[in-house]
Protein backbone atom coordinates (compact mmCIF):
# COMPACT_ATOMS: atom_id res chain seq x y z
CA UNK A 1 0.00 0.00 0.00
CA UNK A 2 1.29 3.48 -1.13
CA UNK A 3 1.85 6.21 1.38
CA UNK A 4 -1.37 7.80 2.58
CA UNK A 5 -1.94 11.33 0.69
CA UNK A 6 -3.12 13.75 2.88
CA UNK A 7 -4.50 17.33 2.23
CA UNK A 8 -2.91 20.28 4.18
CA UNK A 9 -4.61 23.44 4.13
CA UNK A 10 -2.03 26.58 5.51
CA UNK A 11 -2.36 30.20 5.73
CA UNK A 12 -1.47 32.88 3.10
CA UNK A 13 0.64 34.56 5.17
CA UNK A 14 2.37 31.52 6.91
CA UNK A 15 2.21 28.72 4.71
CA UNK A 16 5.40 29.01 3.22
CA UNK A 17 7.29 27.77 6.51
CA UNK A 18 4.47 25.64 8.44
CA UNK A 19 3.67 23.17 5.45
CA UNK A 20 7.64 22.16 5.18
CA UNK A 21 6.84 21.21 9.14
CA UNK A 22 3.80 19.57 8.63
CA UNK A 23 5.04 17.84 5.50
CA UNK A 24 7.77 16.14 7.94
CA UNK A 25 5.75 15.23 10.41
CA UNK A 26 3.18 13.70 8.28
CA UNK A 27 6.25 11.60 6.15
CA UNK A 28 7.45 10.12 9.85
CA UNK A 29 4.16 9.22 10.81
CA UNK A 30 4.20 7.18 7.34
CA UNK A 31 2.02 9.80 4.59
CA UNK A 32 2.87 12.26 2.30
CA UNK A 33 1.71 15.58 2.08
CA UNK A 34 0.19 18.08 -0.41
CA UNK A 35 -0.27 21.21 0.39
CA UNK A 36 -3.95 23.15 0.28
CA UNK A 37 -5.27 26.48 -0.29
CA UNK A 38 -4.38 29.61 -1.86
CA UNK A 39 -2.76 28.92 -5.50
CA UNK A 40 -2.50 25.63 -4.48
CA UNK A 41 -6.26 24.22 -5.03
CA UNK A 42 -7.66 21.16 -3.22
CA UNK A 43 -8.18 17.96 -4.63
CA UNK A 44 -10.08 16.11 -2.19
CA UNK A 45 -11.22 13.16 -4.39
CA UNK A 46 -7.36 12.10 -4.47
CA UNK A 47 -6.60 12.24 -1.09
CA UNK A 48 -6.87 9.97 2.29
CA UNK A 49 -7.08 12.27 5.21
CA UNK A 50 -6.63 16.15 5.65
CA UNK A 51 -4.74 18.71 8.24
CA UNK A 52 -6.57 21.38 8.30
CA UNK A 53 -3.93 23.97 9.36
CA UNK A 54 -3.55 26.67 12.16
CA UNK A 55 -3.75 30.74 10.93
CA UNK A 56 -6.38 33.62 11.20
CA UNK A 57 -9.06 33.49 13.04
CA UNK A 58 -12.12 32.60 11.72
CA UNK A 59 -15.24 35.25 10.88
CA UNK A 60 -18.05 35.18 13.32
CA UNK A 61 -20.22 35.13 10.34
CA UNK A 62 -19.47 31.68 9.86
CA UNK A 63 -21.29 30.91 13.89
CA UNK A 64 -23.47 34.29 14.22
CA UNK A 65 -20.42 35.76 16.74
CA UNK A 66 -19.58 39.31 16.90
CA UNK A 67 -16.12 41.01 15.04
CA UNK A 68 -13.89 41.84 17.68
CA UNK A 69 -11.52 44.79 16.80
CA UNK A 70 -8.26 42.17 17.10
CA UNK A 71 -9.63 39.80 14.65
CA UNK A 72 -7.73 38.97 11.85
CA UNK A 73 -9.57 37.29 9.10
CA UNK A 74 -9.14 35.45 5.85
CA UNK A 75 -13.20 34.58 4.70
CA UNK A 76 -12.18 32.41 1.45
CA UNK A 77 -9.97 29.82 3.39
CA UNK A 78 -13.07 30.36 6.19
CA UNK A 79 -15.33 29.09 3.12
CA UNK A 80 -12.83 26.36 1.49
CA UNK A 81 -11.94 24.95 4.88
CA UNK A 82 -15.40 24.36 6.21
CA UNK A 83 -17.29 22.82 2.82
CA UNK A 84 -13.54 20.76 2.86
CA UNK A 85 -14.96 19.27 6.25
CA UNK A 86 -18.42 18.74 5.01
CA UNK A 87 -16.86 17.14 1.82
CA UNK A 88 -14.73 15.10 3.72
CA UNK A 89 -17.50 13.51 6.26
CA UNK A 90 -19.42 12.81 2.87
CA UNK A 91 -16.19 10.59 2.08
CA UNK A 92 -15.17 8.84 4.90
CA UNK A 93 -11.88 10.98 5.61
CA UNK A 94 -10.22 11.34 8.52
CA UNK A 95 -9.13 14.80 9.49
CA UNK A 96 -6.59 16.42 12.06
CA UNK A 97 -7.35 19.97 13.33
CA UNK A 98 -4.73 22.10 14.27
CA UNK A 99 -5.29 25.29 16.29
CA UNK A 100 -7.93 27.64 14.05
CA UNK A 101 -8.17 24.21 12.26
CA UNK A 102 -9.62 22.44 15.60
CA UNK A 103 -12.10 25.26 15.67
CA UNK A 104 -12.74 25.22 12.17
CA UNK A 105 -13.84 21.56 12.94
CA UNK A 106 -16.27 22.74 14.97
CA UNK A 107 -17.87 25.43 13.29
CA UNK A 108 -18.02 23.74 10.22
CA UNK A 109 -20.28 21.05 12.42
CA UNK A 110 -22.41 23.88 14.12
CA UNK A 111 -20.74 25.09 16.73
CA UNK A 112 -19.76 28.32 17.76
CA UNK A 113 -16.52 29.93 19.27
CA UNK A 114 -15.42 32.22 21.93
CA UNK A 115 -13.56 35.03 20.64
CA UNK A 116 -11.94 36.19 23.01
CA UNK A 117 -11.59 32.89 24.69
CA UNK A 118 -9.33 34.29 27.57
CA UNK A 119 -11.21 36.83 28.83
CA UNK A 120 -14.01 34.21 29.50
CA UNK A 121 -11.35 31.87 31.22
CA UNK A 122 -9.45 34.62 33.59
CA UNK A 123 -8.13 31.51 35.21
CA UNK A 124 -6.33 29.95 32.17
CA UNK A 125 -2.95 30.07 31.64
CA UNK A 126 -2.33 33.26 28.99
CA UNK A 127 0.96 32.73 27.25
CA UNK A 128 2.28 32.72 23.71
CA UNK A 129 5.06 30.59 22.80
CA UNK A 130 5.79 27.76 20.18
CA UNK A 131 7.15 26.21 23.10
CA UNK A 132 5.65 23.38 25.58
CA UNK A 133 4.85 25.66 28.43
CA UNK A 134 0.95 25.20 28.61
CA UNK A 135 -0.47 22.48 30.71
CA UNK A 136 -3.65 20.34 29.56
CA UNK A 137 -5.53 17.89 31.30
CA UNK A 138 -6.29 14.82 29.06
CA UNK A 139 -10.15 13.93 29.59
CA UNK A 140 -10.21 10.12 31.03
CA UNK A 141 -11.54 7.59 28.50
CA UNK A 142 -11.33 10.32 25.30
CA UNK A 143 -9.56 8.72 21.95
CA UNK A 144 -6.66 11.70 22.86
CA UNK A 145 -5.98 9.72 26.02
CA UNK A 146 -5.66 6.27 23.96
CA UNK A 147 -3.70 8.25 21.32
CA UNK A 148 -1.45 10.07 23.58
CA UNK A 149 -1.62 9.01 27.29
CA UNK A 150 -3.54 9.39 29.98
CA UNK A 151 -0.79 11.89 31.59
CA UNK A 152 -1.21 15.24 31.88
CA UNK A 153 0.76 17.27 28.84
CA UNK A 154 2.39 19.99 27.93
CA UNK A 155 1.56 22.48 24.92
CA UNK A 156 2.66 25.21 23.45
CA UNK A 157 0.05 28.32 22.82
CA UNK A 158 -0.76 30.44 19.44
CA UNK A 159 -4.33 31.26 19.86
CA UNK A 160 -6.46 33.76 20.82
CA UNK A 161 -10.44 32.27 20.34
CA UNK A 162 -11.29 28.82 21.66
CA UNK A 163 -14.13 26.19 20.97
CA UNK A 164 -17.37 27.30 22.98
CA UNK A 165 -20.73 25.27 22.20
CA UNK A 166 -19.79 22.01 20.84
CA UNK A 167 -20.69 20.91 16.66
CA UNK A 168 -23.06 18.07 16.09
CA UNK A 169 -21.12 14.91 17.26
CA UNK A 170 -17.97 16.61 18.50
CA UNK A 171 -16.75 15.78 22.09
CA UNK A 172 -14.37 17.37 24.59
CA UNK A 173 -11.26 15.55 25.03
CA UNK A 174 -8.77 17.94 26.82
CA UNK A 175 -8.92 21.49 28.95
CA UNK A 176 -6.45 23.14 30.31
CA UNK A 177 -6.39 24.10 33.97
CA UNK A 178 -8.59 27.28 33.63
CA UNK A 179 -11.13 25.21 32.54
CA UNK A 180 -10.47 25.94 28.74
CA UNK A 181 -11.45 23.68 25.65
CA UNK A 182 -8.08 22.50 24.54
CA UNK A 183 -9.07 19.73 22.22
CA UNK A 184 -12.26 18.24 20.67
CA UNK A 185 -12.73 15.28 19.27
CA UNK A 186 -15.90 13.00 16.36
CA UNK A 187 -17.38 10.32 18.37
CA UNK A 188 -18.00 8.03 15.06
CA UNK A 189 -16.11 7.24 11.84
CA UNK A 190 -14.78 8.90 10.21
CA UNK A 191 -12.03 10.21 12.07
CA UNK A 192 -11.45 13.75 13.62
CA UNK A 193 -9.48 14.90 16.07
CA UNK A 194 -8.89 18.55 16.80
CA UNK A 195 -6.11 20.14 18.97
CA UNK A 196 -5.66 23.76 20.09
CA UNK A 197 -2.31 24.04 20.20
CA UNK A 198 0.81 23.22 17.38
CA UNK A 199 1.81 19.92 17.42
CA UNK A 200 3.91 20.26 14.24
CA UNK A 201 6.50 22.05 16.43
CA UNK A 202 7.05 19.38 19.02
CA UNK A 203 7.81 16.52 16.80
CA UNK A 204 10.48 15.42 19.19
CA UNK A 205 7.87 14.04 21.44
CA UNK A 206 6.47 11.18 21.11
CA UNK A 207 3.03 12.04 22.52
CA UNK A 208 2.63 15.01 20.06
CA UNK A 209 3.97 12.36 17.17
CA UNK A 210 1.54 9.82 18.24
CA UNK A 211 -0.99 12.85 16.96
CA UNK A 212 0.13 12.46 13.42
CA UNK A 213 0.23 8.46 13.38
CA UNK A 214 -3.49 8.68 14.36
CA UNK A 215 -4.35 10.70 11.43
CA UNK A 216 -2.25 8.32 9.04
CA UNK A 217 -3.44 5.48 10.44
CA UNK A 218 -7.37 6.20 9.72
CA UNK A 219 -6.42 7.83 6.43
CA UNK A 220 -4.71 4.06 5.69
CA UNK A 221 -7.57 2.48 7.00
CA UNK A 222 -10.26 4.35 5.00
CA UNK A 223 -8.07 3.75 2.00
CA UNK A 224 -8.07 -0.05 2.67
CA UNK A 225 -12.05 0.61 3.24
CA UNK A 226 -11.96 -0.33 6.56
CA UNK A 227 -12.91 1.30 9.56
CA UNK A 228 -11.04 4.13 10.89
CA UNK A 229 -11.45 4.37 14.50
CA UNK A 230 -10.16 0.98 15.44
CA UNK A 231 -7.70 1.13 13.76
CA UNK A 232 -6.16 4.15 15.02
CA UNK A 233 -6.95 2.51 18.45
CA UNK A 234 -4.88 -0.13 17.08
CA UNK A 235 -2.05 1.48 15.37
CA UNK A 236 -1.32 4.00 18.09
CA UNK A 237 -2.16 1.90 21.47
Amino acid sequence: MTRPVIGVTTSRRSGWRVFPLLAFNIWLAGGRAVRWGNGYGTDIDHADGIIVGGGDDISPDFYGGHLVSSARLDPDRDRMERDLVHRAFELNKPILGICRGAQMLNVALGGTLHQDAYSVYDRSDRRWTVLPRKSIEIVPGSRLEGIAGPEGMRVNVLHTQSVDRLGVGIRVAARDTGGMIQAVERVTDPFALGVQWHPEHLFYAHRQRAIFRALVAAAAAGQAHRAQIPAVEEHVG
